[in-house]
């Protein structure tokens, strides 16, 4: 099934629950009155096709039960107020009159997150709509950076929050496109896949999203499939880094080359999906081309130029972004042939899921998401010691561990059996956590999960 382009963010009754609760208490004891609505984005764990949105290709994700969940008041101040519930996050007031948002070096602010959806959502308003200040209590229970889409949300349920309080209605594909466009204020170049399953998620299925133009269609997932999501206790802040936007710099750099080899205007060529379009081949024909036209050894930055023909500053200018001018190595063929093969590994992950011939099916995708780690640990080089021992223990509970996220730690997500689920998580507590002292907070960083529905805004009753 495809969803429907006109499809808006669902408007929901608000369950009663512990949660809710708390954030209703919270909200009232701070500003003394009842939220006018809430807002939920569920995380996400990606099942198979990393590092491969931003490159054009479709990506297999589900939604998860772990959220950011706001609950606002719309005011006639103009001020935005954000609170919290986790301690460690201090408060941010701004007047929205005279906002602007600069995100600085390192790693950014909560609230700047926050910021990027608002921002994005004020600069499509009609010019005739007045400005709303609003009062937010945020709860999250997505771990942070590992690998689940924490940020993402918080950008995406900011955008959701300040549509909704503007009566701005926006299709769910219009939004999360809006989003993936946002989030590029805090610095990291994504590709979109968070955004998309955060607004285009089913419940009870995992989704096959495709870009440009952005759609997605539903995965019946083989019966008996069990995901077990575990954190491998390390972590990185991407957009504190130059690491992530330095993979998409060498993708586009392995596309450009391959481009001005094909005799193709390079400049105009941005993604290696956009290459092999523009060559009309298939996926195996573009790995053979890699093992062709690039060469095994790093790329100087001086080499790729000359390749391109051009010069330094015309690179920097053309291709490289801010944080990744300083890059003087580039590793194009192992980044283009993770890309095609992981695109092809998505590709016959969709397959087997539409043939669903039981275990055979289910041992099919473990393969290759074992297949996807490889790779991602060998030519991607995004992985983390301690994230490839998590998966070398879990070789004899699982058909299939990888990691799942933009990598360098977070979390891995394994394929099971439902019989072998619970003794799996056991194993998991005794051989890996308690050797790292992590108590008993398992909830945290290790459980089991099924596909929940996306997006929506809540009304209290």
């Amino acid at each position: 099934m495809t969803s429907v382009l006109s499809d808006p963010v669902p408007v929901r009754v608000l369950p009663e629950n512990d949660r809710t609760g708390e954030i209703r208490d919270a909200f009232a004891a701070l500003h003394e009155k009842e939220p006018d609505f809430y807002i939920r984005v569920p995380g996400r764990v990606n099942l198979i096709g990393e590092h491969i949105d931003y490159c054009g290709y479709p990506v297999c994700p589900m939604a998860l039960e772990q959220d950011i969940l706001l609950a606002v008041s719309t005011e006639d101040d103009k001020v935005l107020h954000l609170h919290n519930l986790d301690a460690d996050f201090q408060d941010y007031i701004c007047d929205l009159k005279r906002f602007e948002l600069s995100v600085g070096e390192g790693a950014p602010q909560w609230y700047e997150y926050f910021l990027c959806g608002l921002k994005g959502v004020f600069e499509i308003l009609p010019k005739d709509v007045e400005l709303k200040g609003m009062k937010i209590v945020v709860s999250g229970t997505i771990p942070q950076s590992a690998g689940l889409s924490s940020s993402s949300a918080l950008v995406s349920a900011a955008a959701l929050a300040t549509s909704h309080a503007h009566n701005l209605t926006l299709s769910k594909e219009k939004i999360a496109t809006l989003c993936a466009e946002c989030e590029r204020y805090i610095g990291t170049q994504g590709g979109g896949m968070d955004q998309a399953i955060a607004f285009l998620a089913t419940e009870g299925c995992a989704k096959l999203i495709e870009f440009s133009p952005l759609r997605s269609r539903d995965i019946a997932l083989p019966p008996g499939a069990v995901f077990v999501i575990a954190h491998s206790l390390t972590h990185l802040n991407k957009a504190a880094t130059a690491d992530f936007n330095c993979r998409v710099i060498e993708c586009r750099l392995a596309a450009q080359v391959m481009a001005k080899k094909r005799g193709l205007q390079w400049t105009s060529v941005k993604k290696l999906g956009e290459l092999q379009r523009e060559l009309n081949a298939d996926l195996a024909d573009m790995i053979a081309l890699v093992m062709e036209i690039l060469h095994e050894e790093p790329y100087s930055k001086e080499e790729v130029a000359r390749e391109l023909g051009t010069t330094e500053a015309e690179l920097d200018a053309t291709s490289l972004t801010q944080n990744t001018r300083h890059v003087r190595k580039f590793k194009l063929r192992q980044r283009a042939l993770h890309v095609f093969q992981e695109a092809l590994r998505v590709q016959k992950f969709h397959e087997t899921c539409l043939s669903c011939k039981g275990e055979e099916s289910l041992e099919t995708l473990g393969k290759l998401m074992s297949e996807s780690h490889e790779s991602l640990r060998d030519l991607y080089e995004c992985s983390h010691p301690q994230l490839d021992r998590l998966v070398e223990l879990s070789r004899e509970y699982t058909l299939g561990t990888r990691l799942t996220g933009a990598g360098w730690g977070g979390c891995a997500v394994s394929l099971l059996l439902p019989d072998n689920v619970d003794e799996y998580i056991v194993f998991l507590k005794e051989k890996f956590y308690k050797t790292l002292s992590v108590g008993d907070k398992w909830g945290a960083v290790l459980f089991s999960t099924a596909p929940q529905a996306g997006a929506c805004v809540y009304l209290g009753k």
